[in-house]
């Protein structure tokens, strides 16, 4: 098959052609073969004249615009084929719409808007994993690299560890901030878990400690859209020079040593060439049109805590590293968001509004200690705090109350709990004036408390029988039998 000649000699031909030169005088001037002439001649109908491609029109031509339409729309070539059949006759195979639909795909392919950036205003951040040998014995160990790359000079900071975690990624970008002397105005990360819990182009939701660092350093996050490498091309290039210009063939003893040799290559290499679309050298650049325009540092670092959700648990508690932590009750069952460090541990709603802080505890530790039957602290404090309670229900009551701790502490907690039960089903009055009455006969229990509330004639009657003067204690039987008086 004979080769095909470039566009613009094909339209050299036709042009000479129409001003009338002969076939053997233009492939002198143009040094093409006469039969070439021929071919591509004014009047040849051999050759599609926007693809160069011989052969029959095809069947989908009529359809071009209809599919092109549709292929914008994320038709599939056999939704396509299938459209076609049904509702517009087309008799046509699936193979000849996924070959128009492919000639589609060559001649017009989906434009890329480059986009720089003024100086200070955006870095772009990506990880890299890489499997290198790290140690004596030289075994392969999984490392992740982290880019950050600022869009103007293309200046970077590379940092290597050995996980994505929320807190390594925090502290890299920090310690880039400080390699950098200053703040970007806003960072375009990828959609890493460490980073963004719910991808959305238009509303990302984010980490709330990463808003939170990113309020601490004055700058913006606005992560690139998924599945869209164009939106960080300038670090997603950075990412594959690092792998093949630092570190590929490299041996290393440790992570330490990793981040010794790239802070080494950053400073001798990376910013000493000239890179491809600034055509300037990059640590200069930096130097001259970048630095001054980056946000300043704050005063301190970002704090260093840990933080991760937690479903309250039916007793009102959350679980941090083994110890328990409450929080309001209208909380149970719901998820919140804590946040702990060395000395503390703080508990957020979904707003992020603190709802509950407390002081780190050793594991296996309450925050709060409740008694017997749900009470606070110990049985002697629980009665302490319930006894004030009965204090507004009356002297007498109280009497009654520390008469029942006096006699039997052990039940005394529950007869308390029990006497306070009765405020809410008689007044408070008829309670007292019957604990005063069972004072006086030293009745001590909750039965006998009651039966002085709801019949006091029966009780009264039953305390003047047994008590009565006339009538003999059983113990006086007991003597002058013993003596035989009896029968005397």
């Amino acid at each position: 098959m004979s080769n095909i000649v470039k566009m613009e000699v094909q339209e050299a031909i036709k042009a000479l052609k129409r001003r009338g030169l002969s076939d053997r005088q233009i492939a002198r001037d143009l040094g093409v073969n006469r039969r070439t002439v021929k071919r591509y001649g004014a009047d040849s109908k051999c050759t599609n004249p926007q693809t160069g491609k011989k052969g029959p029109q095809s069947s989908c031509e009529p359809y071009r615009e209809r599919i092109a339409g549709w292929l914008e729309d994320g038709l599939s070539v056999e939704r396509i084929h299938h459209d076609l059949a049904a509702f517009h006759g087309f008799e046509g195979s699936y193979h000849s719409v996924y070959r128009f639909v492919k000639t589609l795909d060559a001649d017009g392919g989906k434009r890329v808007f480059r986009m720089e950036c003024e100086p200070g205003e955006e870095a772009q951040i990506d990880y890299g994993t890489l499997h290198l040998p790290i140690g004596e014995a030289g075994r392969r160990k999984k490392v992740h690299v982290l880019l950050v790359t600022l869009s103007h000079s293309r200046k970077s900071y590379v940092e290597a560890v050995d996980r994505q975690n929320t807190e390594s990624f925090l502290r890299s970008l920090e310690n880039g901030f400080r390699h950098f002397g200053g703040v970007p105005g806003r960072l375009v990360p990828d959609n890493l878990k460490a980073a963004v819990i719910k991808a959305d182009w238009h509303e990302p939701e984010l980490n709330p400690k990463l808003r939170d660092f990113a309020s601490h350093y004055g700058t913006v996050i606005l992560p690139a859209r998924p599945y869209r490498p164009t939106d960080k091309g300038k670090v997603e290039s950075g990412i594959k020079y690092v792998k093949n210009n630092a570190l590929k063939g490299k041996r290393f003893d440790s992570l330490t040593e990793v981040n010794a040799h790239l802070r080494w290559w950053l400073e001798h290499v990376a910013d000493k060439r000239i890179h491809g679309t600034t055509k300037r050298q990059v640590g200069a650049h930096f130097e001259e049109a970048e630095k001054a325009a980056l946000k300043p540092l704050p005063a301190g670092l970002f704090p260093c805590f840990e933080e991760a959700p937690r479903k309250v648990h039916r007793d009102s508690y959350i679980e941090v590293k083994g110890a328990y932590y409450e929080v309001p009750a209208q909380y149970v069952g719901k998820e919140v968001w804590a946040r702990w460090d060395a000395a503390m541990v703080r508990a957020f709603d979904l707003k992020m509004e603190q709802i509950a802080a407390h002081t780190r505890l050793e594991k296996g530790r309450y925050s709060r200690v409740l008694g017997v039957g749900g009470c606070r602290g110990s049985v002697a404090q629980s009665l302490g705090y319930f006894r004030q309670k009965v204090i507004p229900m009356g002297e007498h009551t109280l009497r009654w109350a520390d008469g029942v701790i006096a006699s039997d502490k052990d039940r005394a907690l529950r007869r308390v709990q029990g006497l306070l039960g009765l405020k809410g089903k008689y007044p408070p009055g008829r309670v007292n004036e019957a604990a005063r009455k069972a004072c006086i006969h030293g009745q001590y229990t909750l039965k006998e408390l009651r039966l002085w509330i709801e019949a006091p004639q029966n009780q009264e009657t039953f305390s003047f029988l047994h008590q009565h003067e006339l009538i003999r204690n059983p113990n006086t039987y007991d003597g002058i039998a013993a003596t035989g008086d009896l029968f005397d």
